[in-house]
Parts: C-alpha cells; sequence; structure tokens
C-alpha cells in the first residue's frame, strides 16, 4: 500500500533517469515532465551542461524545436547550490557532466526534490556513456526510449556517429549522427 509522504510530515524526493539512443525523444519526455509539474504549481529548475550549446546557449531544446528555460552550469556542484527550495529539478544531457552527478542527485532526492535526468545510456561505439550506468543503478524510476532506425524502421537503440572522428564527445546532430537498430549500426559505414 502507498502511503503519502505528507502522512510523515517530510517532503519526499526520488530520482527519475530517462535514456535512449539519439533523436529517441529524451529532451521531449524531460521537458514534457517539467511543464507537468509547472502545472501543479511546482517549483521547477532545469539544468544542461555549459558546453552543449547546440540549439541554444540558455535553453533546453529538442531536436522536434521545442524548449524550456534552463541554466547552463560547467558542473554537477553548481546544480545543489542553485537548486535550494525547487521540488523538481530536470538536468539534461547528464552523461557530459562530471561523477559528482551521482552524488548530486542523491543529495537532492534525500532532500525531498525529484529530480529528472535524460541522457545517453551508450556513445557512439555502443559502451555505455559518463554517469549514465550508476545513476540507472540508483534511480527510482527509468524510461528508456527508442529512436527509429534511419535505415530500416525497426527501433533503435544506438546512436552511430557518421564521421571518423573518435573523441567520446563530439557534439552534433543528424548531420554528424543517425538512429540505428543493433543489426544496421553493427553493419557500420556499408550503409552509408
Amino acid at each position: 500500500m502507498f502511503i503519502e509522504p505528507s502522512v510523515y510530515g517530510t517532503k519526499r524526493g526520488w530520482i527519475e533517469v530517462i535514456c535512449g539512443a539519439m533523436f529517441s525523444g529524451k529532451t521531449e519526455e524531460l521537458i514534457r515532465r517539467l511543464k507537468r509539474a509547472r502545472i501543479a504549481n511546482l517549483k521547477t529548475e532545469i539544468f544542461k551542461p555549459a558546453m552543449d550549446n547546440r540549439y541554444h546557449e540558455l535553453n533546453v531544446v529538442s531536436h522536434d524545436a521545442n524548449f524550456i528555460i534552463s541554466q547552463p552550469v560547467t558542473n554537477a556542484k553548481t546544480i545543489l547550490l542553485m537548486a535550494q527550495d525547487i521540488d523538481v529539478v530536470g538536468i539534461d544531457e547528464t552523461q557530459f557532466f562530471d561523477d559528482e552527478i551521482c552524488d548530486v542527485c542523491e543529495k537532492l532526492a534525500l532532500n525531498g526534490t525529484r529530480v529528472i535526468v535524460a541522457g545517453l545510456d551508450m556513445d557512439y561505439s555502443g559502451k555505455p556513456f559518463g554517469c549514465m550506468p550508476q545513476l540507472l543503478a540508483i534511480a527510482d524510476y527509468i524510461t528508456k526510449l527508442h529512436a527509429i532506425c534511419v535505415h530500416c524502421g525497426n527501433i533503435a537503440n544506438f546512436s552511430y556517429r557518421k564521421t571518423k572522428q573518435t573523441g567520446q564527445v563530439v557534439l552534433g546532430e543528424t548531420d554528424i549522427y543517425e538512429p540505428r537498430c543493433r543489426v544496421c549500426y553493427e553493419k557500420g559505414d556499408d550503409l552509408n
């Protein structure tokens, strides 16, 4: 039986993770959840890594141009300082944050904040990306979204990099990345 947190007189927080490949709708879902929290008159704040200015320097913007005003930050600990008295904290592109992000999310949740993070669970090479495996392990709720493979139309859970750049972090959009299913991902450049 679920008992409302207010019965105990203490506000309860938790961690939600939205993950998946590029173009799967992670940011769109994050924006949707934050807008619903605002409708409920909850105090919200959204953060993004300052390095991610692909669409806008300040706003979090989905690939289909939906947006929400955010606070760009250079490190995870800054979020703790800026999230005082906030009911719901959203964090976009979480995989780009430093290792402190897991502790930050834990502290916020323990202080009664609902924390919603969105990020890539795998990098372009199909390996777990940054802090995301740890966040998935400590999350109370997980939503894995899928894109559509641009080659065969099946469900895509891989972000295929179309360039020869090898660094783990290469910011880009459809000019550099495309969503692929497991089979088309393994075929690599043979499909281009």
